[in-house]
């Protein structure tokens, strides 16, 4: 093949096309349990995290005016990269095919790269702590009951096995964050006369991004290490059903999505498609989506 600019163009939207398609194939399911927000700059800080908006009926008097207390919980974007480098020898040779794979390989590493980051951080929920100072699945969050007294609220389940978590996933806020500042975007170094492609006689193709990931409210979600039992299931969906928010008012939590590791899967199946559970009919098959993730086990 002759290398000239044109040739190189129409090489980098062949591999930009194979990339472009990977990436739409690819599964992903961190959309089902997070919120992607946009970043305009290094950091962003999540003063409102801790208000959750609801209605209260306005008989007299001026509006309620909710005051966003500043919380200060902040996500810092990082940088990631992946690189393919070609050979001028392989470019002459016409070798490009071989490269293929490759770069359907790398869309699809790419579109995945988010579930490699939320759902590791969502079985870190246990020691990582969130906007309220406790940890995202703590025994003590701070909480106003029907009463209007301050108490505290536990949004987990102690044991010994294998975590699994139960989620809101129905609302705009989610309990994960997805924070975009710059999306992936495949680029490319191909100039002959570019100083690095001078020096190491190599053409290279990448995606970059900066993104990163962070917890949100905790009150949408539910961790625990007990046994995934019917039993235990519905113990957390009654447990995230009756957490109330600013002066007590119940916030209508309504469980939607189990995410478990591939170790419970089968149990996970059982509590939501079984049609009966030790001979007795299961009434809470199919209340909630069913997301299995390796990357909580990583």
């Amino acid at each position: 093949m002759i290398l000239n600019a044109q040739n190189i163009e129409l090489a980098f939207r062949g591999f930009k096309t194979i990339f472009g398609d990977a990436y739409g194939a690819a599964p992903a399911y961190w959309e089902k349990i997070a919120m992607r927000v946009g970043s305009t700059a290094r950091d962003e800080t999540y003063g409102w995290i801790g208000q959750f908006p609801q209605m209260r009926e306005w008989l007299t008097g001026e509006r309620e005016v909710k005051q966003l207390e500043a919380f200060g919980y902040s996500i810092t974007n990082r940088k990631f990269e992946s690189t393919i480098g070609i050979s001028r020898e392989d470019f002459a040779d016409d070798k490009l095919g071989i490269f293929k794979p490759m770069f359907a390989g790398m869309g699809h590493t790419a579109r995945q790269h988010a579930d490699t980051m939320i759902f590791p951080l969502l079985a870190s929920g246990f020691m990582s702590m969130c906007y309220d100072g406790q940890n995202f699945f703590d025994p003590d969050h701070p909480s106003v009951n029907s009463a209007g007294a301050h108490v505290t609220v536990s949004n987990m389940q102690a044991g010994t096995g294998p975590a699994w978590f139960l989620l809101d996933a129905t609302r705009a806020i989610r309990p994960i964050i997805w924070q975009e500042r710059e999306p992936y975007e495949f680029t490319q170094v191909t100039r002959v006369d570019d100083e690095r492609v001078f020096m190491t006689d190599q053409f290279l193709y990448g995606v970059r991004a900066r993104v990163n990931a962070g917890f949100g409210l905790w009150q949408l979600a539910f961790g625990s290490k007990a046994e995934l039992t019917v039993e235990n299931y519905v113990a957390a969906r009654t447990t995230m059903m009756g957490f109330r928010g600013d002066k007590g008012r119940l916030l209508g939590i309504k469980p939607s999505v189990l995410v478990a590791p591939p170790a419970l899967e089968d149990a996970a199946r059982m509590v939501l498609t079984a049609s009966q559970v030790e001979g007795t009919t299961n009434v809470w098959a199919g209340t909630a989506d069913l997301v299995v993730s390796p990357y909580l086990e990583a």
